[in-house]
């Protein structure tokens, strides 16, 4: 198998900013790899929080080309890749991104979507997902929130983490007398003490917030365990549960655990947290980096299984290079096409 690499800037719509930081753009680095003519794609994102930038992701990625050149066809290389316990030193998103190209290229060798590869029988998986709202001002926010709904979307993340915690009440209630019929979630990113936590969280409640993400700051997943047991909004672990050690240390301890393919390592890696997470009053929430709608396609083949979904990523970008997946209109929904069912927006068409 031959593969190619090619590095792109992905520019938002307008910065993001949440409690540790402010977003303009990010970087994407694209891999595909070619058997038989034909070929799958996968996308990793640079981040500032996990240490990866372009070069290294380029970098990573080319020893993994060198590495699928060995495999005589992607179907050996898929299996390999789930079976390689020595990968523990790969990053994540590299890895996530390697086995989207390859589930990419055996779902078209084998003319059948993703979605079916990973056990999916019936109709693709389609979902309501959560649109982001970044730190702004109140009435900014509350002009957003109002546009969302017009356009479909029944569910709005909001970022949260100010140094003054009466600007994140004020922005709640602006977005919630906006979109007074909307679900909201909550997310700090690790902005609070276990002390504010516990002071904020019951106004956040009275305003009907849904559930708040990681409030805590990561590194003590005890202090977020103990949170989830008196707090009146359920919890949901992002930045303190990774990977798949780290759900079984929180499975039945929160209300909820945000799963990233680029955080635990792609579709494998996810469906064995679900399954993990299954009966033990944990519920799965998969959510996104900032990327393109090629980075985001694989999760939205596992929509169906989580209550909480928040793959927005694509929606944020002031051009998505890539398309197939929708949820402009507040719904995501994976292809009928064979493989990711995604293809590359070029001279104002689509490309495989």
């Amino acid at each position: 198998m031959k593969s190619r690499r090619r590095t792109v800037r992905l520019a938002l719509t307008e910065p993001l900013r949440i409690s540790r930081s402010t977003m303009a753009a990010r970087e994407a680095v694209w891999l595909t790899v070619e058997h038989d003519g034909q070929h799958g794609h996968g996308e990793a994102v640079t981040s500032v929080y996990y240490g990866l930038d372009a070069d290294t992701l380029g970098r990573l990625l080319h020893e993994e080309s060198r590495r699928l050149a060995g495999f005589p066809d992607p179907e050996t290389a898929l299996e390999a890749l789930r079976d390689d316990t020595r990968r523990a030193d790969t990053p994540p998103a590299v890895t996530a991104a390697v086995e989207s190209a390859l589930l990419d290229l055996v779902g078209k060798r084998a003319d059948v979507p993703v979605h079916r590869l990973l056990g999916t029988q019936g109709a693709p998986p389609r979902a309501t997902t959560a649109r982001t709202v970044g730190i702004t001002a109140p009435e900014r926010a509350g002009a957003l929130a109002a546009r969302l709904v017009r356009d479909g979307f029944t569910v709005l993340k909001l970022k949260a983490g100010t140094p003054d915690p009466g600007d994140d009440l004020a922005r709640v209630r602006a977005v919630r007398a906006a979109a007074p019929h909307a679900r909201l979630l909550l997310d700090p990113n690790g902005a609070w003490t276990a002390q504010e936590a516990e002071r904020l969280i019951p106004h956040f409640a009275e305003l009907g917030v849904e559930a708040v993400e990681q409030p805590l700051a990561p590194g003590d997943p005890e202090a977020l365990a103990k949170l989830a047991e008196r707090s009146p909004l359920p919890v949901v672990a992002d930045e303190d549960a990774v990977d798949f050690e780290d759900a079984r240390r929180l499975a039945g301890r929160v209300q909820g655990i945000n799963v990233k393919l680029a955080k635990c390592g792609g579709v494998g890696p996810a469906l064995r947290i679900a399954e993990l997470l299954a009966g033990t009053g944990t519920e799965l929430m998969l959510g996104c980096l900032t990327a393109s709608t090629l980075g985001i396609a694989p999760a939205v083949h596992l929509a169906d299984r989580a209550r909480w979904v928040d793959l927005d990523g694509h929606l944020l970008l002031a051009d998505d290079p890539w398309t197939g997946i929708g949820g402009t209109d507040g719904t995501v929904r994976a292809s009928r096409h064979p493989g990711l069912g995604v293809h590359e927006r070029a001279g104002g068409e689509a490309r495989t």
